[in-house]
């Protein structure tokens, strides 16, 4: 399979160059030349499959063309060590929960296939990483490289502006993993990311990559979930096709899911649930993409003012307007609502929601139609946001051990600005 670049000035790339080295030489992003679809058998009988079977198949269509079967059945099923249950919350209304893994937060399932795909493709050679993070992507990324031989991995978080908890889990791990504290947002830790990867000159002197979903390998992987949702409705009797609703900031999650529909996976349509981070609602309601500087919010990880993977929705649907709107629905939750819906969504179910899962029950639940069935993603533990949780419902969170172990740990992090040249000095004082 060859990847060509978004922006469309790139040469197209084998799936080895395009996990290496992370963005198209133009500043683009990769998308796969063509997608293979499903049969449709495979959907009559996926309630039989595991979750790990059935993602092996969704993996051979995406990868089977370079990476033999052992090895990237190997890669599907060590990634896949946890469960990604689905849970009825009420009539209708079901919670796709990807916080099982090991640090509570669904980007677990792209960041450990990630590091298995870039080991397998690295050879030996020495890489360095780069991931901006919101708040989850950092410490899926930090724990799913933590050891990785010849890897190197460099986590940017804007400082205050991701709960404690998170922090913990990449400001603790030392070893390979080095925690960045950057003096501003998380689109400024985005930017110095996406121009490191644009100076040839640092490119030149170091071998560099990245983990944000920009990278093809984080964020396909996250359809097999999608796939599993399916599944296990399929198991519980349901026949018809979902409504599927994403938190979305950087919209990778979103992209998966959207993917996973271009293969055949019967999706009747998907919502796009936003913070008061709202340009991508904002793109639906005008046709006009503007992004603006991000806002912070109580659902951090979403709080993201230029989301990169628009650029592959954008190309998905053949850079039509009409045709995005056709398939992708929107909402933005304010703050005060999500606060309102996670307490209103505990009194009335006694199901707990993190910040980010309120946007997503609040925009399906808002946006169902009657007869629907829909699925929405509970994207991290609410222990996770346990001080902002607690505030809002007034009941004690409790935190699993091992999030309690990173709690436990020392902070280790260095302090820069947002200036791309004090980060490039940073980088070439530290490696070279």
């Amino acid at each position: 399979m060859m990847y060509y670049s978004t922006n469309g000035k790139a040469p197209d790339a084998t799936l080895a160059k395009a996990v290496v080295n992370g963005l198209a030489e133009d500043r683009g992003l990769y998308m796969p030349r063509s997608i293979k679809k499903l049969p449709q058998a495979f959907f009559e009988q996926i309630q039989d499959l595991t979750f790990q079977e059935l993602s092996c198949t969704v993996a051979d269509a995406f990868f089977g063309e370079d990476i033999p079967a052992d090895a990237l059945h190997k890669m599907v099923c060590d990634t896949l060590s946890f469960d990604c249950p689905v849970v009825r919350v009420e009539d209708g209304i079901y919670a796709l929960e990807l916080f099982h893994g090991p640090t509570l937060a669904f980007k677990d399932v792209g960041a450990r296939f990630m590091a298995r795909m870039l080991g397998h493709f690295a050879g030996g050679r020495e890489i360095n990483v780069l991931v901006a993070t919101s708040g989850d992507t950092g410490s899926a990324v930090a724990n799913g490289f933590l050891g990785v031989e010849g890897v190197r991995v460099f986590v940017l978080y804007p400082k205050g502006k991701v709960s404690p908890i998170q922090e913990c889990q990449f400001t603790t791990l030392g070893g390979n993993i080095t925690a960045l504290e950057i003096d501003g947002c998380f689109d400024d830790c985005q930017a110095l990311v996406k121009n490191a990867f644009m100076d040839e000159a640092l490119r030149a002197a170091l071998p560099l990559t990245s983990a944000n979903s920009i990278n093809v390998a984080r964020f396909l992987p996250q359809a097999f979930y999608y796939f599993n949702a399916y599944a296990r409705l399929r198991e519980q009797g349901f026949g018809g096709q979902p409504v599927i609703c994403v938190p979305s900031g950087n919209f990778g999650n979103l992209c998966a899911a959207l993917f996973g529909a271009e293969m055949g996976l019967p999706v009747r349509r998907f919502i796009a649930a936003n913070n008061a981070n709202r340009v991508f609602f904002d793109f639906l309601q005008n046709g006009v993409y503007t992004p603006r500087p991000s806002l912070q919010t109580l659902a951090n990880a979403m709080d993201v003012g230029d989301p990169s993977n628009f650029a592959r929705i954008w190309e998905l649907y053949g850079r039509s307007v009409d045709a995005i709107r056709a398939r992708i629905g929107g909402c933005t939750v304010d703050d005060a609502t999500i606060a309102a819906t996670i307490r209103e969504c505990l009194a009335s179910t006694h199901y707990l929601l993190d910040p980010h899962g309120a946007c997503g029950y609040r925009a399906l639940k808002d946006g169902l139609q009657e007869g629907e069935t829909g699925i929405f993603c509970e994207t991290a533990h609410p222990a996770k946001f346990k001080e902002k949780v607690e505030a809002i419902t007034g009941a004690e969170v409790l935190v699993p051990e091992r999030l309690a172990a990173f709690m436990r740990g020392q902070k280790q992090s260095v302090a820069l600005g947002k200036d791309y040249q004090g980060f490039r000095n940073y980088l070439t004082d530290t490696l070279l």
